[in-house]
């Protein structure tokens, strides 16, 4: 007979027993001792299932396929861009993934991309040694002009974009302001320079209380509040 110790969002610390017994699984942030399942490090439980997973309450970001970041270009060779991933590791955007135009051997690639420039982007690649390929190439992904950078915890990401983008649709709703979350953990934002506060504010409030029930009601009367808009259910 199995037994989860932990209820939902429940902190933990490494080495609490989260679960009894062998019906349950040790998932992400977990390990198995006997028939005892521990927490491996401080987070928030998770029950997927069978499964018994932590989510971690902060860290730097670890790239992975697939993912979609927001990126700066920190060095220009020969051959592309090396980008910033805020994360231990850069990335190379090759010439043929960052645009579909016939590029000249020895062109100047600033007229593309230059120093210090921020964009969208998407990890194609992640070898077993952290050499990372990003793309441009795809729905989305493009640089960005103006407005404000926010850096946040890659591992908030989730809760500030929430279920299907509810939360950062209901924050551009009460804003007005353009909003881009990249899984690394970089926001941009866009729009008047007081709305673009109150974006920061509200993703702020909501990495503070992000293990919270009931956060998105929270946010909403918050940015009800502060916006003067009426939200919808």
């Amino acid at each position: 007979m199995s037994n989860v110790l932990v209820n939902e969002k429940d902190i933990v610390v490494p080495g609490e027993t989260l679960a009894e017994g062998m019906d349950n699984l040790p998932g992400e942030g977990t390990y198995r001792q006997g028939e005892k399942i521990l927490a491996g490090r401080l987070g928030l439980a998770h029950i997927d299932g069978r499964a018994v997973k932590l989510i971690p309450l902060s860290g730097k970001y670890n790239p992975k396929r697939g993912d979609t970041i927001i990126c700066k270009v920190t060095d220009i060779n020969f051959s592309g861009w090396r980008v910033d991933t805020n994360s231990a590791y850069s990335a190379m955007l090759s010439m043929k993934d960052a645009t579909s135009d016939y590029i000249q051997k020895g062109a100047d690639l600033t007229q593309y991309y230059s120093l210090g420039e921020y964009m969208v982007a998407s990890i194609v690649n992640v070898t077993s040694q952290k050499l990372i390929d990003v793309t441009m190439k795809g729905p989305g992904l493009h640089k960005l002009k103006g407005g404000r950078m926010l850096e946040v915890s890659p591992y908030k990401v989730p809760r500030i974009i929430g279920k299907q983008g509810s939360m950062v649709s209901m924050i551009k709703t009460a804003t007005n302001c353009r909003i881009i979350v990249g899984q690394n953990g970089l926001v941009w934002i866009q729009g008047e320079p007081d709305k673009e506060l109150l974006v920061v504010r509200a993703i702020k409030k909501i990495e503070e209380d992000s293990h919270l029930s009931g956060l998105t009601e929270n946010i909403k009367k918050f940015l009800e509040a502060e916006s003067g808009v009426k939200l919808g259910e």
